[in-house]
């Protein structure tokens, strides 16, 4: 059973991983459960101060998630039609084969939604880039929480090594 709830943890890593991108997946709460599947193996000592201050910095990333873009947004004057479109710009740059599309899409997305709205290009503009700033922080937080998560875990697993995979020995 240890065994497997390693590799499901290890497993819910690299998708908390792959979240730190992808929209449809909430990053740092998919990586925190695999971090708490591998602190539920027999294997693994319980380190309840681990899973807590992960758990919370987790939750708090996911808010952050969404402020973030929105913040971004009104910092540099956009609107809510801007922030609409640089999420659906997002899922069009992310299914378009294009080179850099889950980048170049929240960017348009957020400036066609400007021109939509009846916004001058200039405020367009200026709001799609505000976007496109709080689309690559919150990228980035998401994906060094992560990244943080993933070393905590193969850290921990390393330490418990021949409790977890007495048959290596």
């Amino acid at each position: 059973m240890d065994i497997a709830l390693f590799v499901i943890g290890f497993i819910l890593m690299f998708v908390g991983i792959l979240g730190s991108f992808l929209p449809v997946l909430p990053g740092p709460p998919v990586s925190w459960l695999g971090l708490l599947l591998l602190f539920m193996t027999q294997a693994v000592a319980d380190d309840w101060w681990v899973l807590g201050i992960t758990g919370a910095v987790a939750l708090i990333v996911f808010g952050l998630d969404y402020a973030i873009p929105a913040i971004g947004t009104k910092k540099f004057g956009g609107t809510k039609a801007g922030m609409i479109g640089a999420t659906l710009g997002l899922i069009v740059g992310l299914l378009a084969p294009i080179p850099g599309g889950i980048i170049i899409g929240p960017f348009v997305g957020a400036f066609i939604g400007e021109i939509i709205n009846k916004a001058d290009q200039k405020t367009a503009l200026k709001a799609a880039f505000g976007s496109f700033l709080g689309f690559l922080t919150g990228t980035f937080m998401k994906l060094i929480v992560t990244l943080i998560f993933l070393g905590i875990f193969i850290s921990t697993a390393w330490d418990y090594r021949r409790a977890l995979f007495p048959f290596f020995d």
